[in-house]
């Protein structure tokens, strides 16, 4: 797993999409590439490749190979973050750390990925890089798991099928899609997911679906910790995430 390197691509694409945005909020003149470029003091071929990736994402867009404008994803994640769940997730996410010492998150799905929604405020004192927009597999990470939840095994193999399992993950990761469709039967019986070392070394995940009122996974809501921690009180936690997710689910409605 290289943090610092995903860590340092995710820091200047928000950069990237920052800038755009408040160029075409503002609105001023819409840049290029080599524009891009020199605003951001980073190299153009660097540049070049953020936004393509950005670009299929949906964050950004162009056309022609005209200049770049926020794109039709930027506007939903945005939309989303105004939601009455989202908003009330911070209650929920600090009583979780109040109760159990713990890093909580809020996290949604975008395909094989996991973004970040929110954070609980202790996550940089205990160690945590977490910064909303962060993304991580879906397959090795707790709140990815519990994001696949209503996945059956077609599926699982139809998201997971181009996916390169070697070398991303802790060391108890799953390294094909059978390996993550056994963890999910083992994991389904208790209702929630426990990652353990899948991601992280020695960094134990508990996570739940956050579901709306017809039953639509809308997010993960998990909760980070080292081992002894979270083998004590694996019960406790797990049911406090699942009486959160509740609350969270039953005040979401639809975008008018």
């Amino acid at each position: 797993m290289d943090v610092p390197s995903e860590a340092s691509s995710l820091a200047q694409g928000l950069r990237l999409v920052r800038l755009v945005a408040d160029r075409e909020k503002q609105g001023r003149q819409l840049l290029g590439v080599s524009q891009l470029a020199a605003e951001l003091d980073m190299e153009q071929s660097r540049v070049s490749r953020l936004a393509q990736e950005l670009c299929d994402l949906g964050l950004l867009e162009r056309e022609d190979r005209g200049p770049f404008r926020v794109g039709r994803r930027f506007f939903t994640l945005a939309n989303s973050l105004n939601r009455d769940w989202v908003h009330e997730s911070r209650a929920e996410l600090e009583e979780l750390v109040a109760g159990f010492g713990v890093r909580s998150r809020l996290s949604v799905r975008d395909g094989v990925r996991v973004q970040l929604l929110r954070s609980s405020s202790n996550n940089a004192a205990l160690g945590g890089f977490a910064r909303p927009g962060m993304v991580t597999p879906v397959w090795c990470t707790g709140a990815g798991r519990a994001l696949l939840w209503d996945h059956d095994a077609r599926a699982l193999q139809s998201l997971l099928k181009d996916v390169n399992f070697i070398g991303v993950g802790g060391p108890a990761a799953a390294h094909s899609t059978a390996e993550v469709q056994e963890l999910m039967e083992r994991d389904r019986p208790a209702g929630f997911v426990l990652a353990a070392e899948e991601y992280e070394h020695d960094v134990w995940e508990i996570a739940v679906p956050v579901r709306s009122p017809e039953g639509e996974i809308l997010a993960a809501l998990s909760v980070l910790g080292n081992r002894p921690g979270a083998e004590l009180n694996v019960a406790a936690v797990a049911g406090a995430l699942q009486s959160a997710s509740r609350r969270l689910g039953s005040v979401f409605s639809h975008p008018a």
